[in-house]
């Protein structure tokens, strides 16, 4: 049996200020297990990025819990990739992707191999020296994931990290990016505004309902594909129906 590496039950969150009380979350139950591939959906102002700065551990649930591997269990480490890529340009390639262990001083020989391994395996190699304006949207969004993968993240927290690309780069980029954290056996919870790229990319789709959210559907993603491809799931016979459906459970939510 698959081990649920997460699950959030009956999860509330507000945000408070001068003005008064704003709702963002209402009661949101849902798990993840070990290796899965997440994607949420929702309509805008829904509460999907609050959701991933509570399992991030930057803001505090107000009602219900977060547990990992169980309730005893410890939390695994996270990774958060956020809709711009964040890498600083007074630092080379090299040195952005290699922050984090420099600042947990984990920048050891074995590291630097893994990172140099990663760099080669994604095409970046030939632009280690290089500064963040020399790249194109779509490599810097690959040296922002070895960046986070770089320190080992049990789970990857991604924030619509495609959004700022334009569309060709986007479904390319997407479409690597996921090819790489499937092959390095990572648990990733996607954001996205995207269906395409939800059930192109995801083994499973949550459905969240306006705010505050509240978990509105699970939908499962079995795809006939002649490859593994995300590109290629858009012709797979079963992909219009998926659109279909999520169309109508976010067209109700309007």
């Amino acid at each position: 049996m698959t081990t649920d590496l997460l699950k959030v039950e009956d999860l509330s969150f507000s945000y408070h200020n001068l003005s008064g009380e704003t709702a963002a979350l209402s009661h949101l139950s849902f798990s993840v297990k070990k290796g899965e591939f997440l994607a949420i959906v929702g309509p805008s102002g829904c509460g999907k990025s609050t959701i991933l700065s509570l399992l991030a551990g930057l803001l505090t649930p107000e009602e219900g819990g977060i547990t990992f591997y169980g309730k005893n269990g410890r939390k695994p480490g996270i990774g958060y990739m956020l809709q711009r890529d964040q890498l600083f340009e007074w630092r080379s390639i090299w040195k952005n992707v290699t922050l984090g262990l420099e600042i947990q001083h984990k920048l050891t020989p074995e590291n630097k191999k893994k990172v140099e391994k990663m760099l080669e395996d994604y095409g970046l190699s030939d632009f280690a020296k290089k500064r963040p304006s020399e790249l194109s949207g779509g490599m810097r969004q690959r040296a922002a994931l070895i960046r986070t993968l770089a320190l080992e993240p049990e789970i990857l927290l991604l924030d619509e990290p495609f959004s700022a690309l334009d569309y060709q780069t986007r479904l390319t980029v997407s479409a690597d990016i996921a090819r790489i954290i499937r092959s390095a056996e990572k648990t990733a919870i996607l954001i996205t505004h995207d269906l395409s790229e939800a059930i192109s990319l995801s083994d499973r789709i949550l459905v969240l309902s306006g705010r505050p959210a509240h978990v509105k559907a699970q939908v499962s993603i079995r795809l006939t594909l002649p490859d593994d491809s995300p590109l290629a799931a858009r012709k797979a016979p079963e992909y219009t129906d998926y659109f279909n459906h999520l169309w109508e459970e976010l067209s109700d939510e309007q």
